[in-house]
């Protein structure tokens, strides 16, 4: 059976035979953001993901995920993600290839209904130049597209979730270990989740996963990220932290802490979120002066249907205020 749904541009395409499903999803946004309202420079986005299932065994599903974006092309890597899984229905999940750590996907980020990518190497560091080094993602992360990484998730069960993660053969570091914990929780119309976040990094070599840090070399880094979400009918409201830590670092200093909230609110086909986040560099080294951004974000998105929607976001971020809009199409 073949599924094509379309909407103005957009196309979701989902396909299955007997036991085997293909799916593909992903979206692109296109528009523009002008740093301290000078001049307009152009800002685009994409992401494609595709999923391969079979569910020829009872309870039990495995295959195939591959996914690319514009950041990991951007950076020279021909995916985002690459890994096969298992899935068991009353157990968990195995996933073993190229993908984030379970830490960073069952971690909760900030809300937002722009199009700026808040929660993943955020589009306006990228146009912006700072000053000095920026953290700018709340969620904790070890890499994606360089490390052969397996990741261990349980099921759901009274609203825990949890898994652990190891990986290595790769440049960046000997090896990483992440584990990671969720709680969702439901009591009428409140909904809350909680998450927390833990990763080592053995002697990290020129570690590169941010905007505006540099890469960290030193005997290893320790991380934790901590995030909470509540919905109360339209509203949402997150606030989320992350902390780096580096034991003996050579040359520029990455490490710190950045943390954030926000909230968001839906009326019919409008959206508006606003959005604050705080990054300190430098903050556990004595002979150095810390390195302090803040950064505020407001957005508001018109959804012209299921798949097309149209946003503007203005803010500051490294003393920089900007404007930005664009459309975005999701399949």
């Amino acid at each position: 059976m073949l599924t094509a749904l379309a909407s103005h541009n957009a196309i979701a395409l989902e396909y299955s035979t007997g036991n085997n499903s293909l799916k593909i999803t992903g979206y692109a946004t296109s528009g523009m953001i002008n740093p301290n309202f000078e001049t307009p420079l152009f800002i685009g986005d994409w992401r494609v993901r595709t999923q391969i299932t079979n569910s020829s065994f009872e309870n039990t599903n495995f295959g195939l995920v591959y996914a690319l974006d514009h950041n990991a092309l951007n950076k020279g890597y021909f995916s985002r993600e690459a890994f096969g899984f298992f899935q068991f229905k009353s157990v968990g999940r195995i996933e073993i290839g190229f993908t984030d750590s379970i830490a960073r996907k069952l971690g909760l980020g900030l809300p937002d209904v722009g199009g700026l990518r808040i929660n993943d190497r955020p589009l306006y560091n990228e146009k912006i130049h700072s000053n000095g080094p920026i953290i700018a993602d709340t969620t904790l992360t070890s890499g994606r597209s360089k490390s052969l990484r397996l990741n261990l998730a349980s099921t759901i069960n009274n609203g825990w979730q949890y898994g652990v993660s190891v990986s290595g053969i790769t440049d960046d570091y000997d090896w990483a270990f992440d584990a990671g914990l969720k709680l969702r929780k439901s009591s009428g119309k409140l909904k809350t989740a909680y998450s927390v976040g833990a990763s080592f990094m053995n002697k990290p070599d020129n570690f590169d996963n941010e905007v505006y840090t540099p890469g960290v070399t030193a005997d290893w880094r320790t991380q934790m990220s901590l995030g909470m979400n509540m919905q109360y009918n339209s509203w949402i409201v997150g606030l989320t932290g992350r902390l780096i830590y580096d034991h003996n670092p050579i040359g520029d200093i990455s490490d710190g802490f950045v943390v954030g909230t926000g909230i968001s609110y839906d009326v019919l086909k409008y959206s508006l979120s606003l959005t604050y986040m705080l990054s300190d560099t430098g903050v556990w080294q004595n002979d150095i002066d810390d390195f302090i951004d803040n950064t505020v974000v407001a957005s508001f998105r018109y959804k012209y249907s299921e798949n097309v929607d149209g946003w503007i976001s203005g803010g500051t971020t490294s003393k920089t205020p900007f404007i930005s809009a664009g459309m975005r199409i999701t399949f």
